[in-house]
């Protein structure tokens, strides 16, 4: 079972904040900073392309001890080394993937509703990821989720939580007492000046607002 502190402060890329560090440079820059799972998301590349960025991010994350998940694309992350897949809603169906994936593989899947989160479950996902809890510029096809929704969910399964969407070293402290097991951060991160000091700064925060039930 996945450890739910793994979910602590998970890094999910974002590929246009790239300019004055490369994509590798700031997952490192992350991985420096205490991120604890990142997840490499790539919505343009080809899967060639795709396959190797995975595999470089998997053997750059697995130096510093952080497992990687791959973003909807169960192929990539069988065949890279990673050590997962996350999945939304309309993507492939999670009991799908888990098939693909056996038993040893990552599995998280995005959840909206109770409804969601407890099939999500039964399918065999290890985490969910819950959100948008904050208006978010990252997705627009995205709503933002009720934070009493979000305590329901967090009630209702016996797997860990991940809160996503707009989260901020400023707001995140405001989620204290939802339920959650850690934070999923995009533009917090990556389009920060100091990657690392940011990680260091929000990892810290998240240790103590999952502590605040």
């Amino acid at each position: 079972m996945l450890k739910p502190e793994t979910l602590r402060l998970y890094a999910v890329t974002d590929r246009r904040w790239t300019g004055a560090q490369t994509l590798e440079e700031q997952i490192e820059s992350a991985l420096r900073g205490g991120v604890t799972l990142v997840q490499l998301r790539e919505k343009h590349l080809d899967d060639a392309a795709y396959l190797e960025e995975a595999r470089w991010a998997a053997a750059l994350c697995h130096r510093y001890g952080v497992p990687l998940i791959v973003d909807d694309n169960v192929e990539v992350a069988l065949a890279s080394g990673a050590d997962g897949v996350h999945v939304g809603q309309n993507d492939m169906a999670a009991g799908d993937v888990r098939e693909r994936l056996g038993a040893d593989k990552i599995l998280g899947v995005t959840a909206k509703t109770v409804e969601q989160a407890l099939a999500a479950q039964a399918a065999g996902a290890d985490y969910l990821g819950v959100g948008a809890v904050f208006a978010t510029s990252t997705k627009t096809d995205t709503w933002q989720i009720d934070h009493a929704e979000f305590r329901r969910i967090c009630d209702a399964v016996n797997i860990p939580v991940t809160a996503i969407g707009g989260i901020t070293r400023e707001n995140l402290p405001t989620l204290a007492g939802l339920g959650m097991d850690g934070f999923a951060v995009v533009s917090a991160v990556f389009a920060a000046e100091d990657i690392e000091a940011e990680c260091r700064a929000l990892r810290a925060l998240a240790e103590q607002t999952v502590t605040q039930a």
